[in-house]
């Protein structure tokens, strides 16, 4: 026979629920009341002494790239050669221009003149107080006062007015002239039909009236100068101020004339 099987222990006896307190409660005032601030976990990676041995490498790299110097780039020897042809041109250019320099200081190089020794006033007539006629003569006196230099008068025109008013004018054929040479040239003025403001009408009737007619002379001169292999080109302009007497023998009374670049 075998024994019968221990019983199990009895349970333990309910608890019971802690007696209400009948203490009254005590006021708490809002100056005691402390709020906590609510703890906040950060997640800390823990620090390891072993690095990465790719960002290592890539990181000596770049510092190797940065320090290494660059690699000098060899110039294109046709890049040289323009260089050397540009330096040569530039130091052959400052010569021949030292060279004029000195040159032009030297020789002292005087513009040409223009004058004239006489001129006639042939005819002043009127078809109507505003329409006129005239005929006049100029003689253009063009000297070289220059001992070395040559010149050579490649345009010449040749204008005549009656105060700003243009009244005719005419065209040279071109000529040259040695140092020192002098040149007459008879300019004929042939005014037909000239439209001249009521006003000038009216005053250059007067003037032949009175024997005192003023007329004014521009010329305009490109000259080219030569000195042995040295040519160098301007432009004159003249400026004459006449004063003739009535015509039909009207002759030059007195005059003025510049001439300037």
């Amino acid at each position: 026979m075998f024994p019968p099987p221990p019983s199990p222990p009895p349970p333990p006896p309910p608890l019971s629920p802690p007696p209400l307190s009948t203490k009254p409660a005590t006021p708490v005032s809002l100056s005691q009341i402390v709020i906590s601030k609510p703890v906040t976990t950060q997640q800390q990676t823990p620090s390891s002494g072993k690095t990465n041995p790719d960002t290592d490498i890539n990181s000596r790299e770049v510092r190797k790239s940065i320090l290494r110097p660059p690699h000098p780039r060899r110039t294109n020897p046709l890049i040289w050669c323009c260089a050397v042809i540009c330096l040569i041109f530039s130091i052959v250019l400052i010569l021949f221009g030292v060279a004029t320099l000195i040159i032009f200081l030297s020789m002292k190089p005087k513009i040409p003149s223009f004058d004239t020794p006489n001129a006639r006033l042939n005819g002043i007539y009127f078809d109507s107080p505003e329409y006129f006629n005239g005929d006049f003569i100029f003689l253009a006196n063009f000297s070289n006062p220059n001992n070395r230099i040559d010149v050579r008068f490649e345009y010449l025109v040749i204008e005549l007015y009656f105060h700003d008013r243009l009244i005719s004018t005419q065209a040279v054929q071109p000529f040259s002239q040695r140092r020192g040479e002098a040149r007459v040239e008879a300019i004929h003025f042939i005014s037909s039909l000239v439209y001249l403001p009521q006003n000038l009408g009216v005053e250059l009737q007067k003037q032949v009236l009175s024997n005192r007619v003023s007329y004014f002379v521009r010329g305009t001169f490109k000259v080219r100068a030569h000195l042995g292999l040295i040519h160098f080109s301007y432009w004159l302009h003249a400026r004459c101020e006449l004063l003739m007497s009535s015509p039909p023998t009207g002759v030059l009374v007195s005059h003025t004339c510049k001439t300037k670049r």
